[in-house]
């Protein structure tokens, strides 16, 4: 391999070349005819979407997975879910391994912050504790959901739901294969279930934790003081954002989208309301219930998503904690600070950098999407959001929108998972620094 091609072939480029191969081969694999409940070829379009949103661990559907795919097609997209949620960190972890010593500082910076790691000496350990921790959360999670589905559905799909939805809710994909039960879609027909939506709720969180968090939260005991600074900002801004949203939603849907519902029904559906955004998918009503304040609070905690390190997406719940911090220093022209730690200019300007470019992207693909399909503003940038945050909502509208809008909506949910600023700086390619600082310009701002 010549010189060139080896400063080309970069571990991040590599990751997401992983990832594309991980996409092509679902997507092709689902438009066989074994795929298929009819036994008949799909569209590639759709199998790739499909595929996508799989590996992806967004959940946005063009079909429905209970009526289009076979055991065969479910089976590949579970694999993928897990792939998707998972396979980048053993990508990374190889990576780490291999080319050590061939690694800039800048590509070792985003690796280890994708696979949510503040160096080298844990990476091994931490990929132990993923899996183990992986094993347990997902195999608790299906023994519960199996006391409920197992009755309902006998042993057979009762315990294949189980386990399917686990890894869904888990992986934070949102994928379900109930199709219509019961006349409703998603975990509709559960939405008064306290089992069912404590379970799935538990296993949305977990996984939108992160893996460092994991890591840390045992190895502090779960005492907070001997938390890791990254550690108590995640849990902080987490539990803050669950009980904000959980109080709204009562609040804006009472009489709302909840409406009918007894009370403590509607206790259930606006907790999980609360969760699902942060990049899960899985609902108990229809979105399209939802008024318009509901929406765009719905919309918000999908674009803010989980954690880094985690099988969630979105801007991620510290790259908003740190705009927030540096906005209310900036005012108090204080330095940005939490729980007596400065944060550094490079997180500051990284930061500042993926929110941008996270909004960008939504604005020029909802402006894309109300032309190519003439959609209204509310529900276009309702499933952008959702495809570029990987969180699989819906509206309802994904299964009518034409080729375009799904291959924007795939590049999205693909730009999503990478992450922007990944994507950003693994297409820049190698900059070389100027030798020398530029003097100060000076610009007015506000």
């Amino acid at each position: 391999m010549t010189r060139t091609r080896k400063r080309w072939f970069t571990p991040v480029r590599v990751v997401i070349l992983s990832f594309l191969l991980v996409i092509a081969v679902g997507a092709l694999l689902l438009t066989c005819p074994f795929s298929s409940q009819s036994g008949e070829w799909t569209g590639f379009v759709d199998a790739l979407f499909t595929a996508t949103s799989a590996a992806c661990v967004t959940g946005l559907a063009v079909v429905d997975t209970a009526a289009h795919w076979s055991a065969v097609g479910q089976i590949v997209i579970l694999l993928l879910i897990q792939v998707g949620g998972l396979g980048a960190m053993t990508i990374i972890t190889g990576f780490f391994s291999v080319v050590r010593r061939r690694v800039s500082l800048k590509d070792t910076r985003l690796l280890m912050q994708a696979a949510g790691n503040d160096s080298y000496a844990g990476v091994v350990k931490l990929m132990r504790r993923i899996f183990e921790g992986t094993i347990l959360f997902e195999s608790v999670g299906a023994g519960l959901l199996a006391i409920r589905f197992i009755p309902l559905f006998g042993w057979r799909r009762g315990i294949w739901y189980s386990v399917f939805h686990s890894v869904s809710a888990f992986c934070n994909a949102g994928f379900d294969v109930f199709g219509d039960y019961r006349g409703g879609a998603s975990l509709s027909a559960f939405a008064a279930d306290p089992l069912v939506v404590l379970t799935v709720s538990a296993l949305i969180i977990l996984g939108g934790l992160g893996f460092i968090v994991w890591d840390d939260l045992v190895t502090s005991r779960f005492r907070f003081r001997n938390m890791k600074f990254h550690t108590k900002v995640v849990l902080t801004v987490t539990l803050s954002l669950l009980g904000a949203s959980f109080g709204l939603f009562l609040l804006l849907e009472w009489n709302g989208a909840f409406a009918g519902a007894r009370w403590w029904e509607k206790l259930l559906m606006a907790w999980f309301q609360a969760v699902t955004p942060r990049t899960a998918g899985f609902a108990t009503f229809s979105m399209a219930s939802l008024t318009d304040a509901g929406i765009l609070l719905t919309t918000v905690l999908m674009l803010i998503g989980g954690s880094p390190g985690s099988t969630a997406g979105g801007i991620k719940t510290t790259t908003v904690a740190v705009v927030l911090i540096c906005t209310l220093s900036s005012a108090r022209k204080t330095e940005p600070t939490a729980y007596s730690r400065r944060i550094d200019d490079d997180t500051v300007r990284q930061a500042t950098a993926i929110v941008v470019i996270y909004i960008i992207a939504s604005v020029i693909a909802t402006m894309a999407l109300c032309v190519v399909d003439s959609l209204t503003l509310r529900d276009a940038s309702f499933e952008v959001v959702s495809a570029i945050a990987t969180v699989g909502l819906s509206v309802g509208i994904t299964p009518t929108l034409s080729t375009a809008a799904k291959l924007i909506l795939t590049l999205l949910m693909f730009a999503g998972r990478i992450g922007g600023l990944t994507m950003a700086i693994a297409l820049s390619g190698e900059q070389t620094p100027a030798p020398t600082r530029r003097p100060t310009g000076k610009i007015l701002v506000g």
